[in-house]
């Protein structure tokens, strides 16, 4: 699922950064630049070697650090077989009002698959984290890895009119760790001291599946969640989403020894996933390799009672310093429902395809960029009457429809006026089968308000709303079976989507004042 655009963001690859792009810059401010050099690298893991597109040859790619307050440049350059028709461009923006763990990555499904890396955005100098301060810091980054090439996975997919075939392991940083063969030496480890703190920057990179996340013999403190800081709460595992970031406190504060960190996907639906435990090993100093480590007792793969009770923990600060800015009043009211169709599709061996869809519309992509189509108003690239709700209420939760899953189809989008308040409500369907689902706001945090098993009910379900504390996020989980509501106000012109046709689009019109409309596209922007 594709996540997080900036809106001066080139077509090279296609990187998207989460980061927030300001005019003015501070005095003190320092400049943060770096060289991103697209290239093929040949990478071997689990006893298969294949060339990966990789940014500078490291799977993960290098991690953007920043302070809040900075300047950041990076200049790409693109000597990978893809996209040859542009060779440069340079990204060039302000972090303002920021500071935590985000990612960048590439926007196509198969090289986001290895195209990827960390941000990190310390406090501005001399404002302390509002959690105890850590000795050190690690950054943890979840991904997947295909022996075969990604491409061709995707490519074979859509012959079948299905989706790709599931990874064949999961990676902490890179590596898949010693479960798997030929991985002693693709393992990460991370050492660490007696009684010391260590800040874990956890990052989820997967393409598709929720994560658990455990380290053996360690509580985890939770103090932030996709770059906003929550009330502190320890957990022996976290949940996070494709796209979400956790950070946690873990003391070092048991017996000296070496101890498996661990990572498995949790799915509580009948489908597929790349089921086997990526490992990596936290090792006190001074503890030879000899020592064979001990596994965490990572929940149960279909644990939905742990993921409820786990995201019911999460909430936002709400602090003098940091607070929860929550919309009370609503402008406009959503319920988009999430499907799973099937359509006729002559090139598909079968014959058909599966669909995705909100409100019953698979979203077409365009040939021309809606950020550009909008700016210059370029008519016949989009329709703005995506509906509010869907066209025809039913038991969404109930017994599977098997019958009549066909979608219509559009690049339909939802006006929104500027600076209004949005209510979303995200609703799970039985179309074939219920399913979780991860979303991203582009361009926005948003307050998750509720979460539901089962059918949303607009009578009863708003009155257990949190409107005090809620978790700001900018990726949720809709849990299987059930629903999200999540609020925002809709002061930046940008766009919600996750893969498959399953997304769409708020175009927020322009405001009265000279900050509150869409900026024209940089100069040496090249086109779309």
């Amino acid at each position: 699922m594709a996540m997080g655009k900036i809106l001066s963001s080139g077509p090279i690859l296609r990187f998207l950064l989460y980061l927030v792009a300001l005019v003015s810059l501070p005095a003190d401010a320092a400049v943060k630049r770096y060289q991103f050099d697209v290239q093929v690298k040949n990478v071997s893991r689990l006893c298969h070697a294949k060339p990966i597109v990789t940014v500078n040859g490291m799977f993960p790619g290098p991690t953007i650090y920043a302070r809040d307050g900075d300047r950041v440049v990076i200049n790409v350059t693109n000597y990978a077989q893809y996209n040859m028709s542009i060779h440069c461009y340079t990204y060039d923006f302000n972090v303002t009002g920021q500071r935590g763990t985000l990612w960048w990555h590439a926007h196509i499904f198969w090289l986001r698959a290895t195209v990827y890396g960390a941000i990190v955005i310390m406090p501005k100098q001399g404002t302390p984290f509002p959690f105890p301060q850590p000795d050190r810091e690690t950054n943890i980054v979840l991904g997947e890895w295909w022996n075969n090439d990604v491409e061709e996975v995707v490519k074979q997919g859509n012959k079948l009119g299905l989706p790709p075939n599931t990874s064949d392991a999961h990676t902490i940083n890179g590596k898949p760790g010693p479960l798997f063969p030929c991985s002693e030496k693709h393992t990460f480890a991370m050492e660490v001291e007696q009684g010391k703190t260590y800040l874990l920057r956890i990052i989820n990179a997967a393409l598709n599946d929720e994560l658990f996340f455990a380290v053996a013999g360690h509580n985890m403190t939770v103090v932030e969640i996709d770059a906003v800081y929550t009330k502190p709460f320890t957990t022996q595992a976290i949940l996070i989403a494709p796209g979400q970031t956790t950070n946690v406190l873990v003391q070092a504060n048991q017996a000296p020894g070496r101890y498996f960190m661990a990572a498995r996907p949790f799915m509580d639906a009948p489908l597929t996933v790349d089921n086997k435990t990526a490992t990596a090993i936290l090792q006190y100093k001074g503890i030879p390799n000899t020592i064979l480590p001990i596994l965490p007792k990572l929940p149960l793969p279909n644990d939905t009672a742990f993921a409820l009770s786990y995201n019911a923990k999460l909430r936002s600060l709400n602090s003098p310093l940091y607070p929860a800015n929550v919309p009370l009043k609503v402008d406009r009211r959503l319920f988009y429902t999430i499907g799973l169709g099937i359509n006729p599709c002559p090139t598909c061996l079968n014959g058909t395809r599966l669909s995705a869809s909100l409100n019953n519309i698979t979203f077409v992509m365009p040939h021309i960029g809606l950020l550009q189509a909008h700016y210059f108003n370029i008519r016949g690239v989009y329709t703005a009457d995506f509906p509010d709700r869907p066209p025809q209420p039913f038991n969404y939760t109930g017994a599977p429809l098997t019958a009549n899953l066909g979608t219509t189809s559009g690049t339909r989008l939802s006006k929104i006026a500027f600076n209004s308040t949005v209510e979303l409500v995200l609703q799970d369907t039985n179309l074939q089968t219920v399913e979780s689902h991860p979303f991203h706001l582009h361009g926005y945090n948003f307050l998750v308000v509720g979460t539901g098993i089962g059918n949303f009910d607009p009578a009863k379900d708003p009155a257990k709303f949190n409107l005090v504390d809620p978790p700001e996020r900018n990726t949720v989980g809709v849990p299987t079976g059930g629903w999200t509501a999540i609020r925002f106000r809709a002061d930046n012109p940008d766009k919600l989507h996750t893969g498959w046709g399953l997304k769409t689009a708020f175009v927020v019109e322009n405001g009265k004042g000279p900050d509150q409309s869409i900026l024209p596209p940089p100069k040496d922007l090249p086109p779309c």
